[in-house]
């Protein structure tokens, strides 16, 4: 999955701390896309010396390579690089260089806070960075705001020797699982029932947690479960969400084109027979 980088380390500590030359720059548009060089598959980031803004935020470190943000949202243009969406990176770069897209999607999670959160939305004052964690603060009132997690479930409903597959009818083209986020005042094991029940029409029972993921791309905390299917597990799809939903047998799952998701490592246990 996306953060599995081991040996490699991602450190999210914040430090107070001024960038130098060698060290990485996120630069992102105001659309949120990200600008990025490649060179055989692989992620080449900016370098601060391309950009020399002494306003650029730390972020995180991976291993000793330290990345920052430009909170400049204007165009830079460098030769041999090019800006993407967080999806065509996705798409694009190899897998096979994990620690590069695991610092695009953190960095585009922290990247879509700090703009999503200029003002104070207790006395509309301008909000600034925190000295010592993470955080946006406002001077003028003393409001203190911290990176924004959603909490979302992706459930491996199974039948037998069959698993629920879904695709949905916006956005990912690929064969996915039931996914949803959690409500207020609602447990991760209540938003697997009303998720899979919503979607689907299908009752759940015995539900188990597997693994949890980080997903910035949505700002997210993904959570796994597993769970059976309760009765006969007849399907009443809602067809405003999604185009398709089955019960497929292990041998016949069709798995991503990529191994960054909890989606598709949960679907690849249950076709290995794993689960």
């Amino acid at each position: 999955m996306i953060q599995d980088i081991s040996p490699s380390r991602l450190r999210n500590e914040y430090f107070d701390c001024r960038p130098k030359d060698g060290d990485r720059i996120f630069i992102f548009n105001k659309d949120g896309k990200v600008l990025l060089g490649e060179e055989n598959g692989r992620i080449i980031f900016p370098d601060y010396s391309d950009i020399k803004d002494e306003n650029c935020i730390y972020l995180f470190s991976v291993d000793d390579e330290r990345f920052f943000l430009s909170p400049d949202n204007s165009e830079h243009v460098k030769e041999g690089f090019e800006y993407y969406t967080i999806r065509e990176v996705r798409d694009k770069f190899s897998d096979e260089f994990l620690k590069e897209i695991y610092a695009v999607f953190t960095a585009f999670h922290l990247w879509r806070w700090y703009a999503d959160n200029k003002y104070c939305g207790r006395c509309k004052g301008t909000l600034i960075p925190g000295e010592k964690e993470r955080s946006l603060v406002c001077p003028d009132c003393g409001n203190v705001i911290y990176p924004r997690i959603n909490p979302a479930v992706i459930v491996g409903v199974t039948k037998g020797d069959s698993i629920l597959i879904t695709k949905y009818r916006r956005g990912y083209g690929h064969s996915a699982l039931v996914a949803g986020f959690t409500e207020i005042g609602e447990t991760l094991e209540e938003t697997v029932k009303r998720e899979v029940k919503e979607e689907t029409g299908v009752d759940v029972t015995n539900i188990r947690y597997y693994k949890s993921q980080p997903w910035g791309m949505a700002q997210d905390m993904l959570i796994g479960f597993y769970c059976d299917a309760a009765g006969d597990g007849a399907i009443h799809m809602d067809e405003g969400e999604l185009k398709y939903a089955e019960w497929v047998k292990r041998e016949d799952i069709e798995l991503q084109p990529n191994n960054l998701s909890l989606t598709n490592e949960m679907m690849r246990m249950f076709k290995e027979g794993n689960e």
